[in-house]
């Protein structure tokens, strides 16, 4: 006979085949009705579409997303997003503007309304006091003859054939068609602006894509003293002072003018010292420098310092000008506690 199972042993972890092949298949379904949806909606992006973005790029304001339930989690996430590529946005509660906070829209504000039914009574309720103050109404709905479509001074249709819910109940495809029209109204209006990476960036100074951004070779390279370097004549003893001296793993080797002759790594002393005929007291650091090493000027950005290390498979760059004159050092160790890697 065979034995049963024990519950109680039974986890999400470890699902029995049948169990992991219909949450499999339920998975792929849902994705697949949200992708249908994602097509009906594209396919009615058109006039209107456009209208909305003249509007948003029109207005002396803000754009001033609304949404109650799960619609509002959507009109905040464009309000984000609207906000960090370039067009001005944010989240006002419909419930919470009719006790006060409808004084945060002015009448310089565009306001997008979310509300798939388009009958939201907490949304309905403003449009009298957005009407009077003159704030155009951009309505994105699934019913474009719900009041609030026709309140509109443009309505997004986002309807969509069927929800991914079985139950028909819980917003699901509905709620990704909108969150997709948000994301197409902030790239239209991104490419509108002329909204470049570094735009972006700069409202996102915190993060690894800011870092990458607007972090220059110039903000993390030392300078001044703290760059290791020693003349043509030095020997390969007094290049080692200098490198221990200074602690970048390298020396630079400069003419009388601060120019680049050559530089001398860590990676140079070992293969020196494998060499019985070098004396490191009397010969000359340009005898077993590195010519024409690489190297990076100090308006570049941290990351292609980076992005040339790796390329070479060296830790340290020098920093010259445009004559070829070293200005700076840095070495892997600047590039990690910058945390551009």
């Amino acid at each position: 006979m065979a034995s049963i199972p024990n519950p109680d042993r039974l986890t999400s972890a470890d699902p029995s085949p049948s169990t992991a092949t219909g949450l499999a298949a339920s998975g792929r379904r849902v994705l697949g009705i949200e992708a249908q949806a994602l097509v009906a909606v594209a396919a009615r992006i058109d006039g209107e579409f456009s209208a909305a973005c003249d509007l948003m790029l029109a207005a002396r304001g803000r754009v001033v997303c609304t949404g109650m339930g799960k619609s509002g989690h959507i009109a905040r996430k464009i309000a984000a997003t609207l906000a960090s590529t370039g067009t001005p946005a944010f989240y006002v509660h419909p419930g919470e503007a009719a006790h006060g906070d409808l004084g945060m829209i002015t009448d310089a504000d565009v306001v997008l309304a979310l509300s798939y039914s388009g009958e939201s009574d907490e949304i309905l309720l403003l449009l009298p006091v957005l009407k009077r103050q003159g704030n155009p109404l951009i309505a994105m709905t699934g019913r474009p003859l719900s009041s609030l479509a026709r309140e509109a001074d443009v309505h997004l249709d986002v309807s969509v054939p069927a929800e991914a819910c079985p139950l028909d109940l819980a917003p699901t495809s509905s709620t990704t068609a909108s969150l997709a029209m948000g994301d197409a109204l902030a790239v239209a209006l991104l490419e509108a602006r002329g909204f470049t990476a570094d735009d972006f960036a700069r409202s996102h100074p915190a993060g690894a894509l800011g870092r990458r951004l607007l972090l220059h070779i110039s903000d993390v390279m030392h300078a001044g003293d703290d760059v290791p370097r020693v003349g043509a004549d030095a020997s390969v003893s007094e290049a080692l002072v200098e490198m221990s001296r200074k602690r970048l793993g390298m020396t630079a080797v400069v003419d009388d003018d601060g120019r680049l002759l050559g530089l001398y790594t860590d990676g140079d002393l070992r293969r020196t010292l494998d060499d019985d005929r070098v004396d490191l007291r009397n010969t000359r650091i340009v005898e077993v420098m590195t010519r024409a090493p690489k190297t990076i000027g100090s308006d570049a950005l941290a990351v292609e310092a980076a992005q040339l290390m790796e390329a070479h498979k060296i830790s340290g760059l020098l920093v010259v000008d445009a004559e070829q004159r070293v200005v700076g050092a840095l070495n892997i160790h600047d590039l990690l506690r910058a945390r551009v890697v």
